[in-house]
């Protein structure tokens, strides 16, 4: 399997940002930080709606992103579990992003780009996992309303210094929206939608061609 070419670190860590429709945080220390018990509680609360939202196979929908400028694009997922993603984003330039469970890439075929990441080095390798672990200071925060449950993620080996806030239907658990706030204090949502859980999913679109990834990458080399 090729390596990804000439990508650095942090560009690697905001791979979620443009697959997802969110990106790398406002300063840490300006976010709550639970005392104990408070924060075992928390943490509780919040495993226990990873582990629902992990024992979710697979799982199909649509999207709509909003970017931190407030535009918005949409289109259609696929997530296989462990470690398989697919958004097909709507538009003539036929942006995708696809996880095989190795890598992630990103396409533009309008574009004639292809960036390839490595998963264990993005943010989708936590929420892909056949279990989310939330232990080791990773939850922020908790807030249970009668309408949502906001939980807010940090990790610095996922997330870089960005955070993830993720909403859940508190009924059932399930996962409404998600915000990922970058290190400029930029939001970049994602609200799903049409969601069909535990479905067979053609396991083609998980495909990643990479000899064609290496190819497109050649000629840009060769510049």
């Amino acid at each position: 399997m090729p390596a990804d070419i000439g990508l650095g670190a942090r560009t690697r860590r905001s791979v979620i940002g443009m697959a997802l429709g969110i990106a790398g945080a406002v300063a840490l220390a300006a976010l709550p930080v639970f005392t104990p018990p408070a924060a075992a509680q928390a943490t509780a609360t919040a495993q226990k709606i990873a582990d629902h939202f992990a024992s979710i196979r697979s799982m199909t929908g649509e999207f709509v992103q909003f970017d931190a400028r407030g535009r918005q694009t949409g289109g259609k997922f696929y997530i296989q579990r462990p470690g398989k993603v697919r958004f097909n984003y709507d538009g003539n330039a036929g942006f995708r992003v696809i996880s095989d469970g190795d890598s992630v890439v990103l396409e533009n075929p309008r574009m004639k780009t292809m960036d390839l990441y490595p998963l264990s080095k993005t943010p989708l390798k936590l929420l892909l996992n056949d279990r989310i672990d939330l232990s080791g200071n990773k939850v922020r925060s908790v807030k249970e309303e009668p309408d949502q449950t906001v939980i807010q993620l940090v990790d610095k080996s996922s997330f870089g210094n960005s955070r993830i806030t993720m909403k859940f239907d508190p009924s059932n658990y399930e996962l409404k929206e998600w915000t990922i706030t970058d290190a400029q204090g930029k939001d970049t949502t994602v609200m799903i939608f049409n969601v069909r859980q535990d479905v067979k999913i053609d396991q083609s679109l998980f495909t990643i061609d990479y000899k064609k990834n290496i190819e497109i990458n050649r000629k840009k080399s060769n510049r």
